[in-house]
């Protein structure tokens, strides 16, 4: 797989070319044919955005810190793997296209073909659509550059669209608001979700052992996804919701019974105080046996709820993501004094 990378914008974006090793186009999205290129940019009040495949990926409004990730989806739902988005300008398709012919590498009768559909000597109007020059775009494909299930299912070949026209309705995962909406899912960022426990040193058996999160990072987080040269955008939004906690022992019990502790007041869990040793945490664990030589490896998982907006007034809800982290904890016997 070749790499190469540029400065833009102050950052060095790395491109993947890929995929489709007989084309290498440089579409005004920024993107090889068929695949996706990025390119990242820092404004002067340090938002920062990044060109994906054709679509613009305001992520300053994302998760960060140690240990942040994406989000899984918790049902079979999953962001499109591929789709369509403005790709060229008349004159920047026959600019890809025509050297491909003259190389001859894709054939004769692929080549007449092409020809044939976008360069009709017949029909002075077939020249690339440059009679519409500045009225619309050539759409064409790019992929998730992960190569999810189905990266390979966008098979349509350029297509034109006019400027404020829809994209045919037969072409699927065409950016719409929802699509853009279901494209910024994926590049949401959450925190990180190691708890603190408490009290610290290491859980005791039969003794309540109190779980939080850090109510500063849990909050809210957003990437808003845009396509400039077609004026429509969305953005997904992820909230926390609850934070399932599992013990990685049989011998255990959880707070609440369910090991589920629901965000309460913007806060999920109650930091453990000074007396409270004893008493119920409102989130948690109690531990029926020592870990031994080794350690308990507690399973730490926040489901986030997703909605989206988007341009004209679009909007609705995503399936939950979930996004979850294992920390090995301690567990020892209370140590008595004899006397």
């Amino acid at each position: 797989m070749p790499k190469r990378s540029w400065v833009y914008g102050g950052i060095t974006a790395l491109i993947l070319a890929v995929a489709n090793p007989a084309y290498a186009d440089t579409g005004f999205g920024g993107s090889t044919d068929g695949d996706t290129q990025q390119r990242a940019e820092t404004s002067a009040d340090g938002t920062v955005s990044v060109t994906v495949g054709g679509v613009v990926f305001d992520r300053s409004k994302n998760g960060t810190g140690d240990g942040a990730g994406a989000l899984t989806s918790s049902t079979s739902w999953a962001p499109p793997p591929c789709w369509y988005a403005p790709k060229y300008t008349p004159e920047q398709l026959q600019d890809y296209l025509e050297p491909i012919w003259e190389a001859g590498s894709t054939g004769h009768e692929w080549d007449a073909k092409q020809r044939e559909k976008y360069l009709n000597p017949d029909d002075p109007k077939k020249d690339f659509h440059k009679d519409k020059s500045g009225e619309g775009y050539w759409w064409g494909s790019y992929v998730d550059e992960s190569y999810p299930p189905g990266w390979d299912s966008c098979t349509k070949d350029y297509f034109w669209v006019d400027e404020g026209e829809a994209p045919p309705a037969d072409i699927e995962n065409a950016v719409t608001p929802e699509v853009l909406a279901e494209l910024a899912y994926a590049e949401i960022r959450v925190p990180g979700t190691e708890v603190t426990l408490a009290p610290a040193e290491a859980a005791k058996v039969n003794l309540p052992t109190w779980a939080w999160l850090d109510g500063a990072q849990f909050k809210q987080v957003s990437v808003t996804a845009s396509v400039p040269e077609i004026g429509i955008e969305a953005t997904a939004t992820a909230e926390p919701v609850s934070l399932k906690i599992e013990p990685g022992t049989p011998d255990a019990e959880t707070y609440p019974a369910s090991g589920v502790c629901e965000i309460d007041g913007g806060r999920i869990g109650e930091p453990y105080a000074k007396g409270k040793a004893e008493e119920t945490p409102p989130c948690g664990v109690r531990y029926l046996r020592s870990s031994g030589d080794g350690t308990f490896p507690l399973q730490a998982t926040v489901t986030w709820e997703i909605h989206w907006t988007g341009s004209g007034g679009a909007g609705g809800d995503l399936p939950d993501g979930e996004f979850g982290a294992t920390q090995e904890v301690v567990v020892q016997e209370i140590q008595a004094v004899n006397r």
